[in-house]
């Protein structure tokens, strides 16, 4: 047994013998009845009910000697496909491309939810999160049927290193109306969609085509009059008069959503969708009353792998990007709601703890190096957890930052403008900086030091002082600049919080940290996030446990434990890297997808040292994992705290959204960006790669790899073009996971 297999027990609050310890079910991640567990079936390994696929890395369950295990991993072949267990199968459910209402299934879907109307139908939702440039761009006219002018702009902007202000350009200049084009078929490509599907007499996933299936795109409102709505206290800041910055003229109606990423459910049937990586479209920062800054401060750029900046030609606001949005998918007519009092950064998941008498609470994370935890608590109380009312709940509240002390205790701090000015120092952070509101002008700067910190807090005391208006606007101003405001306040910074899971019957809340590497936009906090043998950039990642005080929903202290899971079994980790979003059976079991960036994947290592002698960074040996994959970890019983490979996507992809139908029969998965970085592959390419490995005791030996050159999926003839799909993974005998 590792030491980190040890350290995960202790987490969980179990033991390798241990009985079950109870579903841990995510309250947000289901609808309706809860899951009925099945009997269990004897598998080949360890008693699972499935065998675990054959990754590129050394595991300990597989049973191979360490001896043996550079001649049995000595070569390994990636293949272009969903790669799942003997005795399972998927169904393509929706593609990019297809009909969905009036519109299109986007590009790279994520967080999926499957609401049932039905035993075997419902509705199921997909978030479209970016487009990958380079695949997108070479693809389009192949699934989309019709070409863009995409040389002829980026001709125009290759003086300028791809970069162009289409927003000053005159609306009568041709260049810039191609640019509108561009912009708006890749906004088309983003958002959320609401597809109505069915499981037939064969027991495959299909589409019903109901007339509830729709989209909600980023430029719905622009030319549909289908805005979409907000509430709370930010809704001041959209309709006020004589802003300092830039004004869209369109008050509270906001045009589209996009960079929709992870996402949540509640017991009452509506689904959330984040706005992550908004930042990419239009500008984050924001002037002292929230007003957006010009859209000339992001340009639209186009280059041979990117197509973003997309708002600059569109005059799109930047502060109406970068909320959680609510869409009730059985409403046909329901286009989308922002509700402010939940922060606007970059959102990745929701956890919802739902409790009848008890305030709601909502759970998310910032997923940038140095991103917060964040609590939103309502000001009225739950009745019944299930009734649609609840949403009225978002209306009015707080929104919270979390603070986390070296000692495993920590606080709640209220981003109101009556909260001390009190940010951490850049000393305690990995990479060294923080990132705070510019005063008096708008915007942000970055400290890079203590003494900048301490200049800072000598001449602002308060939040009330990084804004300007009334104290309704100040409210505002403070929600739509809630990373910054966060930062001033003190929060933590942390490691790419990138999940966030309530368990239902406990009330605990479970936190995913993809990644503690610093970075561009500031790094973690080195005196929280330390790796298992005292590292403080530690890359593979994190899960901490979060225990309100009294189990109270709002609750403003909290106990917290962390674990670290990443890494390779000589070094005491699971075999995976990244974790990411985690789905939850019957059994409490969890179900895992990692997320490590595409530049990383197959990587060669052909050494673990450099050329100094010098061991290389943990960045830098992500490419023995292969392809992003998927996990289940057993939570009880003699299996608990191992991680077993159920399968991995295809080429330079990510394996997103996981949802498990309620009779556990089937896992939803979404297949993001394939071929993102070598696009469609073309004549099935592929090369060999060398990596240094080690044998799950600490042995090197060399693997060889034959790694495909792009991606085919889901067609998977050659040359068919890499497409994003929602997929339905399911036993072939018909049985659920669990049985």
């Amino acid at each position: 047994m590792t030491l980190k297999r040890r350290h995960f027990l202790m987490f969980l609050g179990a033991s390798a013998g241990s009985i079950a310890l109870g579903p841990i079910a995510q309250v947000g991640q289901r609808f309706s009845m809860p899951f009925q567990a099945g009997a269990a079936n004897a598998s080949t390994v360890d008693g699972l009910t499935f065998t675990p696929v054959s990754g590129p890395v050394p595991l300990e369950y597989t049973g191979i000697l360490p001896s043996d295990q550079p001649s049995q991993y000595g070569s390994y072949q990636v293949v272009d496909d969903m790669v799942v267990p003997e005795g399972f199968t998927y169904d393509v459910v929706a593609a990019w491309g297809d009909e969905v209402g009036d519109s299109r299934f986007g590009y790279n879907n994520d967080y999926l939810s499957f609401v049932e109307t039905a035993p075997n139908e419902g509705f199921l939702t997909v978030n479209f999160e970016y487009i990958s440039g380079k695949a997108w761009m070479q693809t389009y006219p192949m699934v989309i049927g019709r070409s863009l002018p995409f040389e002829e702009v980026m001709a125009a902007a290759a003086a300028t290193e791809g970069e162009l202000d289409a927003f000053a350009l005159p609306d009568s200049d041709p260049l810039k109306a191609q640019i509108i084009e561009i912009s708006k078929e890749g906004l088309i490509d983003q958002g959320i969609g609401v597809i109505s599907i069915r499981r037939n007499a064969d027991g495959a996933w299909e589409r019903t085509y109901s007339e509830a299936d729709r989209r909600i795109t980023g430029i719905s409102g622009l030319e549909d009059g289908r805005y979409l709505r907000a509430t709370g206290p930010s809704i001041a800041i959209f309709e006020k008069a004589n802003k300092m910055g830039y004004d869209d003229g369109l008050g509270s109606q906001i045009i589209g959503s996009f960079q929709n990423c992870a996402g949540g459910t509640t017991p009452w049937g509506t689904v959330f969708s984040a706005e992550e990586n908004f930042q990419d479209q239009v500008p984050e920062p924001v002037m002292a009353d929230g007003s957006s800054l010009s859209p000339s401060e992001k340009l639209f750029i186009i280059t041979d792998s990117d197509v973003d900046g997309r708002g600059n030609p569109l005059g799109l606001a930047g502060n109406k990007y970068g909320w959680m949005v609510e869409v009730d998918p059985a409403n046909p007519t329901d286009y989308g709601v922002k509700h402010t009092w939940l922060g606007r950064y970059r959102h990745e998941a929701v956890g919802i703890r739902a409790v009848a008498g008890s305030r709601l609470a909502f759970y998310s994370g910032c997923d940038r190096r140095g991103g917060h935890v964040y609590k939103f608590v309502s000001s009225g109380t739950v009745s019944d957890p299930q009734d649609k009312a609840n949403s009225q709940l978002l209306s009015d509240g707080m929104l919270y930052a979390a603070k986390f002390n070296p000692d495993g205790t920590g606080s709640w701090i209220a981003l109101e403008p009556s909260t001390a000015i009190n940010p951490d120092l850049p000393s305690n952070i990995a990479g060294g900086q923080l990132d705070l509101p510019l005063r008096p002008d708008g915007g942000i700067f970055t400290a890079e030091s203590d003494e900048a910190v301490a200049q800072f807090k000598q001449q602002y005391s308060t939040l009330s002082d990084l804004y300007e208006g009334t104290d309704e606007e100040k409210q505002g101003a403070i929600l739509i600049d809630a990373h910054y405001a966060a930062n001033a306040a003190g929060a933590t910074t942390t490691a790419r919080p990138e999940d966030t899971i309530v368990d239902r019957n406990t009330g605990t809340l479970y936190i995913a940290f993809t990644s503690g590497t610093p970075g561009g936009d500031g790094g973690p906090d080195a005196r929280i996030f330390v790796g298992p043998n005292g590292e403080t950039e530690y890359e593979y990642g994190f899960i901490m446990k979060l225990e309100e005080s009294g189990n109270d929903p709002a609750a403003m202290t909290f106990n917290w434990e962390m674990i670290s899971l990443g890494g390779e079994p000589a070094d005491g980790g699971l075999g995976f890297s990244n974790p990411d979003n985690i789905e939850v059976d019957a059994d409490g079991n969890l179900w895992m997808v990692t997320d490590m960036s595409t530049s990383s994947h197959n990587k060669a290592v052909p050494s673990r040292v450099d050329a100094d002698g010098n061991p290389i960074k943990q960045t830098d040996t992500l490419g023995i994992y292969g392809n992003n994959s998927v996990w289940f970890i057993p939570t009880s019983g003699p299996n608990a705290g191992k991680a077993y490979l159920f399968g991995y996507g295809p080429m330079e992809c990510e394996t997103t959204g996981p949802y498990l139908s309620q009779d556990q029969q089937t896992l939803f998965l979404a297949v993001q960006h394939p071929g993102e970085r070598n696009g469609m592959r073309q004549e099935m390419a592929s090369e060999i790669r060398e990596y240094a490995m080690k044998t799950t005791d600490g042995q090197e030996f060399m693997q060889s790899r034959e790694v495909p050159l792009g991606s085919n999926w889901p067609g998977k003839a050659a040359n068919d073009p890499p497409k994003p799909a929602v997929i339905a993974v399911r036993r072939t005998d018909g049985n659920s996971f669990t049985a």
